[in-house]
């Protein structure tokens, strides 16, 4: 080796170690979005955990189907040294219960008002098991431009399925910004279960309207999670941020490093 490349490699190791020292070798926290949303979903969660000192990635989930989905979300977390945290919300919960099973740094899964099925599950199955979903009747099927279909929810039910406790004002900007869903998300067959060998913890929105929270406990006595309820819609990233941040860094808390 040079002594360029050598100078190069101690400069990249004594960053590498500083970092490692400002954070205090906290696991990294990676926060994976639901459907109709983007990584600024987790705003309000997300600064409260970066207040407490926790260094978060919030993937860019591209809402193409499970297993697309997961394998972007493997790519991200293969970039990632040491310990991760992996959080999902809603649909975000089945990409990680995918996505963490091939990912070794994964030390614990949170599900936030989140699916979580078994291997061999479909979410489109798995959502009707209990009754009371809003969440069907607000879909909006469109073309996706290479012969599918996407679905969006629409304008005038997004603030009564999923965000009742939200501000008007914040629903409305949500509405407008959605990103589409692919149709085969609610039909493909999950092919993994990350909660069957990784510790979980999950928040119970019990008042949801789009995820009920019979299915919502139904899960997660099912994985043995470490289980809190919080009275919200399927926003509580919004109406009940310090809960959902709460409870990631309980998760953060419980890994050895």
């Amino acid at each position: 080796m040079s002594e360029q490349g050598t100078t190069t490699g101690v400069a990249e190791d004594a960053r590498a170690a500083r970092a490692e020292e400002e954070d205090g070798g906290r696991p990294t926290i990676v926060m994976v979005h639901g459907a109709f949303a983007d990584g600024s979903s987790w705003s309000p969660v997300i600064q409260r955990l970066q207040d407490a000192g926790h260094r978060v990635v919030a993937v860019a989930n591209p809402l193409r189907g499970l297993a697309a989905d997961a394998a972007h979300v493997r790519s991200v977390l293969d970039t990632i040294a040491g310990p991760v945290v992996l959080v999902g919300h809603s649909y975000g919960g089945a990409v990680i219960t995918e996505a963490g099973a091939a990912a070794p740094g994964v030390k614990a899964l949170v599900y936030i008002a989140a699916f979580m099925p078994d291997a061999g599950e479909v979410l489109g199955e798995l959502a009707a098991k209990y009754p009371g979903s809003a969440l069907e009747g607000a879909l909006a099927p469109a073309p996706d431009g290479s012969g599918g279909l996407d679905l969006y929810l629409r304008a005038d039910s997004f603030r009564a399925v999923v965000a009742a406790d939200v501000p008007e004002s914040t629903t409305r900007l949500l509405a407008a910004v959605q990103r589409p869903l692919a149709v085969s998300a609610f039909t493909d067959r999950a092919s993994a279960a990350a909660w069957r060998t990784i510790p979980s913890w999950s928040l119970v929105a019990t008042e949801d309207r789009g995820i009920v929270p019979e299915l919502q406990r139904f899960q997660a006595q099912r994985a043995g999670s470490r289980t809190v309820e919080v009275p919200s819609s399927h926003l509580p990233l919004y109406s009940r941020p310090e809960a959902v941040a709460s409870l990631v860094q309980a998760a953060a808390r419980s890994i050895t490093y």
